[in-house]
């Protein structure tokens, strides 16, 4: 299994400053930030020339929230994603998202989301036909 993508949190307030210096930290890598949502709340980076496939990211954690990570990792097909669900809940996980398609990412992006002890969020994502 590979690291289909990750990210950090930051506080609200640090978000533009921590962002601004990822853009010069991972330049000389060829990331540039390529994703923006949420009036700059959550920001994607990418190595790929046009900009494709975030697979970095920096977002502001809610006020008041923890500032937990999210980690994603890529299956092999749709049954390993609901095999993570199923062992990460079993192992004392919560739920953060049951398997399923996630249409609003692509039209086949099958993912699960399960919380960690610690509370970072670790997702486990196929993409490609049922």
């Amino acid at each position: 299994m590979v690291i289909a993508h990750t990210g950090i949190k930051t506080a609200v307030a640090d978000t533009a400053k921590v962002v601004a210096w990822y853009e010069k930290a991972l330049a000389p890598l060829g990331y540039k930030k390529s994703q923006v949502f949420m009036d700059g709340i959550v920001n994607g980076f990418s190595d790929k020339a046009d900009g494709s496939h975030s697979d970095f990211w920096v977002a502001a954690a809610r006020e008041g929230v923890p500032i937990p990570s999210h980690h994603a990792f890529t299956a092999k097909n749709r049954a390993e994603v609901d095999a993570f669900h199923k062992a990460g809940i079993d192992a004392g996980g919560k739920d953060n998202g049951l398997p399923g398609v996630r249409a609003h990412y692509a039209s086949d992006y099958y993912a699960a989301f399960v919380y960690d002890p610690a509370g970072n969020n670790i997702e486990v994502v196929y993409a490609g036909p049922a």
